[in-house]
């Protein structure tokens, strides 16, 4: 029906400001929640009610939010408003996580600071206000997209409380045994001048030189006797990191590999017999012969020289050795990988030689090429390789490299002092402890599990400033650390009390408690100078916010981050909860993947294919935004673009719309004292209640189980299919032709009025905005609570509403309104009607399709919305007669109805101008005016 139907009827008309200027209206929103102080309000009303404590993951305080963190923010206020509707306690503390690199290079970019120059305490200092500004800018952008939190008390890793705390956890493991003090290689980036976890590290493509390297046998220990010139003979190794090869200190062979003595151009050459091949094409060798086989465990210490030192390089033997790539000789060189470094530890031989410094440079043990930065070495080792004949072959390979997820340079790999966390001590543990937890979507499970079983120890020492220093004590006289239970309580109180500055403030014997002293008898104590891994500051979080805020508790029933996080914040506060109290920290971990573009492109400015949030929020409203991610499966990466916005903005406006019009057609009702009994309401009001049940339902268990995508899409068919398209255009007539207080008008509003109610409820999580307006304007029951729809109770399954025999009934109705449609359709095509209030409609059918239609034969005009029906036998079909679809047994005509047009109903009847009184309508209308 046209949307100005029933204008002309004598009914009061209201119109309510539900327009879809979301920008304009939602800060009156934040504005009145703010003023009510809604977040409290609500834990009030949920006291003593079961807890549900979702732990917020810290994002990081040096910028402003992007699509990724409105995303991840949204998501959690979803779940966690869902849960205080469902009869849960559920408070949510936000938290930032404030140390760290980054905010170091922005505060040292932004505010022209030396740390070097400046001090300690004085950078330290800028550092914080720095952090504080962004964690201000955050807050206030959460708060816009409708987040409901405690963001008057977040929990912030600089402050001295947490501080504390994490001096704690630290305290724990080490005196759990699990934090030692060791010289072995680590992801180095060389532009921040610092050690880097796992965590912190990227892969991206890299291009380089592989080089095939000969080295010269010194000492064959008698195996090449009477085969071949031991002067001759070369082991030839492989790498991609020529710079690397000044700290060479050995050539590792596979024991179990059979490895084959090539003879080619008057020289000889040792390497993995199924390598030979390919290393021959390599150096454009065609003409070769092998002379002799060896197994790898036969050549074990060999000495060969270095091919440009002063240095023997000797010949071990290591499991790690594969045949995937190279010559199945290893360039081994303990000062620059881990597995060389593990390997050379079982000769004690062979020390650990770092011929770079923290900046990239070459050192004085790189001979000739000191005081050149890395990546240049590799051209000058290149051309000495070359000079000096021991230079094989070179080519060119692409392949994936280790890079700093901050500066994006490529690391390097160094061996430097670092303090660690002994994942062999409790990684089973952890392994165990994430089968107890549930991870959604279930992969994740497998994810972590792998990544924790795969790891090295964690290096959680960092070469900066700006962080929590480590709490350890070295002895003046004889170096040994000092760490223990005093120690760790001194630190920790003092860091609660003024916090962690005063570390650089104070001198150690300022700090320790009165008569401290060393194993060795010395009293003077000197402080450790690194600073804590940033993910061992939010990795403690369990501990230092859920064990101390009142209300909260740990494990946490979930977390819920990005799926980067496997690797980040979900596995520092598993390692470090299993450390300390033997468990996980989480009960429930939630996953959610990356924001791209249309395209499926990773956002990027070079692409110029960004989105900032606040661009969405100004011209479409952050509802928007909160559609957009209850729409989406978040398991995998989210796609957003303009054009799915404005696709989402439509979905949007049918659902207001259909809240809009229920609204203004419930307008003078009153549910607690005009709502009709179920037992009277009509076949079509009965089944509109029960597809609101089964709406409901499947929303809950969505809902439920995490699936919001689900439960938005359920919601928008209900909306524009079950609502507008069918039932709310059904009754249109009731609505405007009934009598204002009729029992058939006062049926109809019942039932919106439910419908409304529920879908109110149901979408709060989503449209934190929209459903608070919604509930302004809406009548309501003695049970509710008016002042916001965030603190009324989730609604009610009411299971009487459930009819299948009802449903299967109205299943056959729908079948035959959709053939009666396209009729009408086509007739309309054919200028035979013009609105479908124009026809009379003829069905004729047989059997049992004759009897059920005939059945309802009655209420077929308001079905299909015309002014006359007829229900006849299949004999009786004219020849023009349409044959259906839904129901392939029956026919259909469509004509002009008899009679003339309603002025008030603007149905056809032939009773129109029977009624001298009332001589423009018809007997039914006329009887109401009456």
């Amino acid at each position: 029906m046209p949307e100005d139907y029933g204008k002309t009827l004598n009914l009061p008309q209201t119109e309510f400001p539900m327009r879809a200027n979301l920008p304009q209206r939602e800060p009156e929103f934040l504005k009145k929640w703010e003023e009510m102080d809604i977040y409290n309000k609500q834990l009030k009303k949920t006291e003593g009610k079961p807890t549900f404590i979702l732990h917020d993951g810290p994002p990081y305080a040096n910028g402003g939010i992007h699509l990724g963190t409105a995303l991840n923010k949204i998501l959690k206020d979803i779940v966690v408003k869902y849960h205080s509707m469902a009869g849960y306690h559920a408070p949510f503390v936000p938290g930032w996580d404030t140390h760290g690199l980054p905010i170091e290079q922005r505060a040292i970019k932004e505010l022209g600071l030396k740390r070097h120059e400046v001090g300690p305490v004085v950078f330290r200092e800028a550092c914080e206000g720095f952090a504080m500004k962004y964690l201000n800018v955050q807050r206030d952008a959460f708060k816009r997209l409708g987040v409901r939190a405690d963001w008057e008390n977040p929990y912030i890793t600089l402050k001295p409380e947490f501080e504390a705390k994490q001096v704690e956890v630290f305290g724990k493991m080490a005196t759990n045994g699990h934090i030692y003090k060791g010289l072995k290689p680590v992801y180095w980036c060389p532009e921040c001048e610092t050690a880097l976890a796992e965590a912190e590290i990227e892969y991206a493509d890299d291009t380089t030189v592989s080089i095939y390297v000969k080295f010269q046998v010194r000492d064959d220990k008698g195996i090449f006797e009477g085969v071949a010139d031991k002067e001759k003979v070369n082991f030839v190794i492989w790498t991609t990191t020529t710079w690397t090869l000044p700290a060479n200190l050995a050539i590792c062979l596979n024991e179990n590999f059979e490895y084959s003595l090539v003879k080619a151009n008057d020289e000889y050459y040792v390497l993995a017999t199924e390598l030979v091949e390919k290393t021959m094409n390599a150096a454009e060798i065609s003409e070769y012969e092998i002379v002799a086989k060896y197994q790898g465990r036969d050549l074990e210490r060999i000495q060969c020289r270095h091919p440009f030192l002063n240095r023997d390089s000797m010949v071990i033997l290591g499991d790690h050795v594969t045949l995937e790539a190279g010559t199945g000789c290893v360039h081994t060189a303990p000062g620059h990988g881990v597995e060389d470094y593990l390997v050379c530890q079982k000769y004690k031989e062979i020390p650990v030689i770092v011929p770079v410094d923290s900046k990239g440079v070459m050192t004085e043990e790189a001979g000739p090429f000191a005081g050149l930065f890395y990546k240049k070495a590799n051209g000058a080792i290149l051309e000495r390789l070359i000079q000096d004949g021991r230079l094989l072959a070179q080519e060119k390979i692409s392949h994936q490299y280790p890079h700093c997820w901050r500066c994006k340079d490529p690391i390097i790999f160094r061996a430097t002092e670092q303090w660690f966390a002994s994942i062999d001590g409790f990684r089973e543990e952890a392994l165990k402890a994430i089968k107890d937890v549930k991870w959604v979507p279930e992969w994740g499970e497998e994810r972590i599990t792998n990544m924790v079983r795969d790891r090295g120890d964690w290096c959680i020492s960092r070469q900066r400033t700006w962080g929590l220093p480590i709490p350890i004590f070295y002895c003046k006289e004889c170096g040994k650390e000092l760490i223990n239970d005093a120690t760790i309580k001194a630190v920790a109180d003092l860091f609660r009390e003024k916090g962690s500055n005063a570390w650089y403030a104070l001198e150690a014997s300022e700090i320790l408690p009165a008569g401290t002293k060393c194993e060795c008898g010395h009293s003077e104590f000197t402080k450790e100078n690194d600073i804590m891994d940033v993910w061992f500051d939010s990795g403690s979080s369990h501990a230092a916010v859920l064990e101390t805020r009142e209300g909260l508790s740990s494990p946490a029933d979930m977390y819920l981050e990005g799926s980067d996080q496997h690797r980040g914040w979900f596995q520092s506060s598993l390692l470090t909860s299993v450390a300390t109290k033997g468990n996980a920290p989480f009960k429930t971990v939630l996953t959610h993947g990356y924001v791209v573009d249309g395209q499926g492109r990773k956002m990027s400015k070079s692409l110029g294919n960004g989105i900032d949030p606040a661009d969405v929020i100004k011209e479409y409203g952050a509802d928007i935004l909160r559609i957009w991610v209850a729409s989406s499966d978040y398991t995998a990466d989210v796609r957003i673009s303009k054009e799915l916005l404005k696709q989402l903005s439509e979905s949007y406006r049918k659902i207001r719309n259909t809240a809009r019009y229920i609204l203004g057609n419930i307008n003078g009702f009153d549910p607690n004292t005009d709502s009709v009994d179920y037992s009277e309401l009509c076949e079509l009001d009965r089944w509109a209640l029960h597809k609101l049940a089964l709406l409901n339902q499947k929303v809950s268990e969505a809902y439920k189980s995490y699936e919001f995508h689900t439960m938005f899409h359920s919601i928008h068919n209900f909306c524009v299919v079950d609502m507008s398209n069918f039932y709310l255009d059904i009754i249109k007539d009731r609505l405007y032709t009934s009598k204002v207080d009729s029992k058939e008008r006062r049926a109809a509003q019942t039932v919106m009025y439910e419908i409304l109610h529920a879908l109110v409820l149901m979408l709060t999580p989503v449209l934190a905005f929209t459903t608070e307006e919604i509930w302004q304007f809406m009548p309501h029951k003695a049970s509710d609570d008016i002042e916001s729809v965030q603190l009324n109770n989730w609604p009610e399954i009411n299971e009487k509403y459930i009819d299948k025999s009802l449903a299967e009934k109205w299943d056959k109705i729908l079948a035959l309104r959709s053939d009666v449609s396209k009729a009408l359709e086509v007739a309309r095509t054919n200028k035979t009607i013009g609105h479908s209030l124009n026809a009379k409609v003829s069905i004729f059918a047989d059997g049992a399709d004759y009897e059920f239609i005939k059945s309802i034969e009655d209420e077929l005009v308001t079905i299909f919305i015309i002014s006359d029906a007829s229900v006849k036998g299949l004999a009786e079909a004219t020849a023009e007669a349409q044959q259906g679809d839904e129901m392939p047994n029956i026919k259909i005509t469509v004509e002009q109805a008899p009679g003339e047009k309603c002025e008030r109903c603007w149905m056809y009847s032939e009773t129109v101008g029977k009624d001298e009184k009332h001589p423009t309508l018809c007997k039914r209308c006329a009887d109401v005016v009456d």
